[in-house]
């Protein structure tokens, strides 16, 4: 049995997901484990989360049970403990030839893309009876169940708080040449968070993705969604006043509502994100077959751009660099 741990905001869930969905897909015994959700572990949490693919129309899962898990991780014994703190059955990103027949817990650990893992879950069938902890952030992992969950994955407009309004904007949306701009805020402006996601996203990025879409797109409108309304308010009127454009802040989706912003995003016909899964998730659920996605080079600081391989792990995004200049 392999199980893929949920955690994370509803971003990083949908790429758990959406790996999990491609094991279900081939065939293969998997589970989704959403113990991480637990009062224990969120109590602690800067930003508290909850499970929220179950706001989706067409998510189903099996969720892991306690004693699926225990066989995995060897329960809370002082045996099963020493062996975890060892490393044995655990892969951590520090061996380069790893036999994953061996594996019993593969922690992604920042590592881009697991080439090994996926050709022994998929190819060879030798890794199994494993928990899979990460946020498979790499759309290489996935690739071809993109189509299949732009038909199943589906919001319900009837559950936001103000479906009128919604359903309003939406046709706007479809009925102009949308383009989405997604300002990731909120907890990345936290001091950890900003050290690692900040200065991605610059001006520059956001100055140079508007360029490329008033060279390729005729008479773009512009909505910006973002979780930082007042600074939305910023952008657009900067937007306005430089690139004389249509733009509009998308400001309805709060709370509760937040994840219709995704929604919304998917119905543009183009899509300039942020660093952020979320937004990516906006452009990966936009059926637009003559899409243009935009995204910078790195999600986080720290990171190498390999354009030979990103070009090949996320195919048809357009690239930008947070060093581009004006």
């Amino acid at each position: 049995m392999l199980i893929v741990r949920l955690m994370g905001g509803l971003g990083n869930q949908l790429q758990q997901y959406a790996l999990y969905r491609r094991m279900v897909e081939c065939g293969l015994e998997a589970r989704l484990d959403t113990s991480w959700f637990g009062s224990t572990i969120q109590k602690d949490m800067l930003a508290p989360r909850n499970v929220e693919i179950d706001n989706l129309e067409g998510v189903s899962y099996v969720s892991a049970s306690r004693d699926e898990l225990s066989k995995l991780t060897g329960g809370n014994g002082l045996v099963s403990k020493v062996r975890r703190k060892l490393g044995v059955g655990i892969d951590r990103g520090f061996d380069k030839d790893i036999d994953y027949s061996k594996i019993r817990i593969i922690e992604e650990n920042g590592r881009m893309y697991l080439d090994g893992m996926v050709r022994a879950i998929f190819d060879e069938k030798t890794c199994k009876d494993t928990l899979l902890e990460g946020y498979f952030a790499c759309e290489y992992y996935y690739e071809d169940m993109l189509p299949i969950l732009r038909n199943e994955l589906k919001f319900d407009s009837g559950k936001h708080s103000n479906t009128d309004s919604l359903n309003r904007i939406a046709e706007v949306i479809m009925n102009s040449n949308s383009v989405s701009i997604h300002l990731r805020r909120g907890d990345y402006m936290d001091e950890a968070n900003r050290a690692m996601f900040g200065g991605i996203c610059t001006d520059a990025y956001y100055v140079a993705a508007v360029n490329i879409i008033l060279e390729c797109v005729e008479n773009p409108s512009f909505f910006i969604f973002s979780d930082d309304l007042e600074y939305a308010e910023k952008f657009k009127q900067d937007l306005i006043s430089n690139k004389s454009v249509t733009a509009a802040v998308v400001d309805i989706n709060r709370g509760s509502d937040s994840y219709f912003d995704i929604y919304l995003m998917s119905l543009c016909n183009h899509n300039i994100v942020a660093n952020s899964t979320f937004s990516f998730w906006g452009a990966r659920l936009n059926s637009n077959k003559n899409k243009i996605m935009i995204r910078p080079t790195i999600h986080r600081n720290g990171q190498i751009f390999d354009p030979v391989k990103m070009q090949h792990w996320w195919k048809g995004w357009t690239f930008i660099s947070p060093e581009v200049l004006l």
